[in-house]
C-alpha cells in the first residue's frame, strides 16, 4: 500500500480508551492495546463496534495460512455506532455522514483517482487498504474490527442500517453478504438467474447467502457441502437440492446425479456455477458439470495451493465463462445491506451467528471459528460474554 499524507481534520479524545485486540504472530496470544486518542482525517469517521464476526479470513490470517504484516487488528464484518465525524464525510449514497447513525462499511479503503478506480475497479485500487489486514501504525491504530472503535477512513464505502435488524444479520454484509452480491452479479452479466439451474459449492456463511438470494431472484439452486448438517441448512435458506461432492460419482447423492434429477424433474441444465468453499476439487466438478454457454465464478480460493488442471477445449467448446471475484464495490455492499433488511424474515440469517463472546475473549473465539461448524463466531466489545 502506499501511504500519503492525509489532511488532518480532527482529533478526537475519548472519555475511556479505545481498546484493540492486536495480533503479533502465529500461536501468540492477542494483546489488548489501549488507544485514548484518534486523529481523524477529513471524511473520516469513528465507530463504536457493536459486534463483529469471525471471519474465515481472521482465522487463515491466525494460524498463518495468509501471508499478513504485523502487529495487526484483526476483523473486517462488523456493524457499530457513529460516535465522532471530521466532516465532510460521506455515506455510499452521498447523504452526510452524522454521530448517533448505526453503519457497516466496506473491507476497502480506496483512493477514487487511480487508474483502477477510474474503471470502475476501486477494490482493487492501487493504494487499497483493508480493514483488519494492515499492519497496525501510529495514525491508523483502529483499523480492524476486533476493537472497541474502529477509524473509519475516507474512501470507505458507509452504508447507515436499519436500528430494527439485528446486529447478527448486519455485521456479515460487510464481507460475505456483498462478495456474494458482487458473485451473483458477475453471473447473472451472462446468464440471467431467473429459470437458471445454479450450482453452489459451499454451505458456509456465503454458500447459504448465495443459495437465498439466487432462490429469490427465481433460480433452482443446488447446494454441495461434504458435511450433512451444513447442506440440512442450506434447505432452510432455500435449496431445491442437495448434493455431497464427497459421494461415489454415481451416488444418487453426488453432485451430477443430484443435477440430473433435477433436470428430469424439469429444471435446466446447470448454467451457473459459484465455487465458494475454496475447496480445489469443488472447482474440477464445477467445470464438468456446468452446461453449455454457462459462467463458473470463483470465490473461494484465497489461499495458496494446488493448480486445478484446465482443458482449454472444454471451454472452448463450451462456450464457458470462468471469472473470479475479490472483494466488491460500494453499490455491493448496499445492495447487500438492502436484502438483508428484507431477506431476515424469510431466511434464518441472525441463526447464523452461533457463540459470542466479550471482545477479551477473542482468543476464545478465534479458536473456536477454527473448529466450529457455525459459519460465524461473534465478539461484542460492549457486552459481557454470552452464548449464543
Amino acid at each position: 500500500m502506499t501511504l500519503t499524507a492525509r489532511p488532518v481534520g480532527r482529533e478526537v479524545v475519548l472519555p475511556r480508551a479505545a481498546e484493540a485486540m492486536v495480533w503479533s504472530g502465529i500461536g501468540l496470544p492477542l494483546n489488548a492495546v489501549a488507544v485514548p486518542g484518534v486523529l481523524l482525517g477529513l471524511g473520516d469517521v469513528l465507530v463504536e463496534v457493536e459486534l463483529v464476526t469471525v471471519c474465515g479470513s481472521d482465522v487463515h490470517t491466525a494460524l498463518g495460512d495468509r501471508p499478513a504484516d504485523k502487529p495487526l487488528v484483526l476483523g473486517h464484518e462488523q456493524v457499530g455506532r457513529i460516535v465522532a465525524v471530521a466532516e465532510p464525510a460521506y455515506a455510499a449514497n452521498g447523504i452526510p455522514l452524522q454521530v448517533g447513525q448505526r453503519v457497516v462499511w466496506s473491507v476497502t479503503v480506496s483512493c477514487g483517482t487511480c487508474q483502477r478506480c477510474r474503471r470502475g475497479l476501486p477494490q482493487k485500487c492501487l493504494e487499497l487498504a483493508k480493514y483488519g489486514h494492515e499492519r497496525m501504525r501510529r495514525g491508523w491504530e483502529l483499523s480492524g474490527g476486533f476493537a472497541t472503535h474502529v477509524q473509519v477512513r475516507t474512501g470507505t464505502a458507509v452504508v447507515v442500517v436499519d436500528e430494527q435488524v439485528p446486529a447478527t444479520v448486519l455485521a456479515p454484509a460487510s464481507c460475505a453478504t456483498a462478495t456474494v452480491v458482487a458473485a451473483l452479479g458477475a453471473a447473472s452479466a451472462l446468464v440471467p438467474l431467473a429459470g437458471a439451474t445454479v450450482l453452489v459449492a459451499g454451505a458456509g456463511m456465503l454458500g447459504v447467502t448465495a443459495c437465498a438470494m439466487a432462490t429469490d431472484a427465481g433460480a433452482f439452486v443446488v447446494v454441495s457441502d461434504p458435511d450433512a448438517a451444513r447442506r440440512q441448512r442450506a434447505l432452510a435458506f432455500g435449496a431445491a437440492a442437495v448434493a455431497d461432492p464427497g459421494a461415489p460419482y454415481d451416488s444418487p447423492t453426488g453432485v451430477a446425479s443430484v443435477l440430473t434429477a433435477l433436470q428430469q424433474a424439469g429444471a435446466a441444465e446447470p448454467t451457473i456455477a459459484l465455487e465458494l468453499s475454496g475447496a480445489r476439487p469443488a472447482v474440477r466438478t464445477a467445470l464438468d458439470v456446468i452446461g453449455v454457454g454457462g459462467v463458473i465464478v470463483l470465490v473461494g480460493t484465497v489461499s495458496p495451493g494446488e493448480a486445478v488442471p484446465l482443458d482449454p477445449e472444454l471451454i472452448v467448446r463450451r462456450l464457458l465463462t470462468v471469472r473470479g471475484v475479490h472483494n466488491y464495490t460500494p453499490d455491493d455492499l448496499a445492495q447487500a445491506v438492502t436484502y438483508l433488511s428484507g431477506a431476515w424474515h424469510r431466511y434464518p440469517f441472525s441463526a447464523l451467528v452461533g457463540a459470542t463472546f466479550d471482545l477479551t475473549q477473542a482468543d476464545a473465539a478465534l479458536a473456536l471459528a477454527a473448529t466450529a461448524r457455525h459459519p460465524r463466531v461473534g465478539l461484542t466489545p460492549q457486552l459481557p460474554a454470552t452464548l449464543g
